[in-house]
């Protein structure tokens, strides 16, 4: 049995021997990141041009995309120049009926059965570094509530929070893990 660990060791510890001797690099944080000309990122404060959604929000979402990104790579955050730079604004906080439901009541009107909370955020992007990959795009995700069992107030904070974790996930992806 020991025998069979030893062996096991042996061979991870060649293969990545192997690698190293190759110049492969991969990260396990799945980003292309080369870190040895990427070095730091910035982030504008992002703005709120969609004239909804809570007060909070650009700050919300400001804050969440620097977290993502000091967590999910090894680049420090630096207030103005960094080799990465985003910035951008929230410009759609949209609410929209799903499905209907039937009153069963002729004196009363139809309403929604389901309820679409819509975030877009326009993001431009620019690596010094490399301006091929640079962009400017806008992303966006929505989450559905049911407004006959609970408000939006009840739950604006969960749905926002949950719909920026989906857009930053999509950044991420577009900026740095390129996939």
């Amino acid at each position: 049995m020991k025998l069979i660990s030893k062996l096991r060791l042996f061979l991870l510890s060649g293969i990545l021997l192997a690698l190293q001797a190759c110049s492969v690099k991969y990260s396990f944080t799945g980003t292309n990141i080369n870190y040895d000309l990427v070095k730091s990122f910035t982030v504008e404060n992002f703005f709120n041009d969609s004239g909804g959604g809570p007060a909070n929000m650009e700050q919300l979402f400001t804050e969440s995309l620097k977290e993502y990104y000091q967590r999910n790579t090894q680049l420090e955050l630096v207030r103005t120049n960094g080799d990465l730079q985003f910035a951008g604004a929230i410009n759609r906080y949209s609410l929209t009926p799903q499905s209907a439901v039937s009153s069963n009541n002729p004196n009363l009107p139809d309403r929604a059965g389901q309820m679409r909370l819509t975030i877009a955020v326009e993001v431009e992007y620019m690596n010094l570094t490399n301006e091929e990959e640079n962009l400017r795009r806008t992303f966006s995700f929505f989450q559905d509530y049911d407004p006959r069992t609970t408000t939006l107030l009840d739950v604006e904070n969960q749905l926002v929070e949950e719909i920026f974790q989906n857009i930053i996930q999509d950044i991420f992806t577009a900026t740095v893990a390129n996939w």
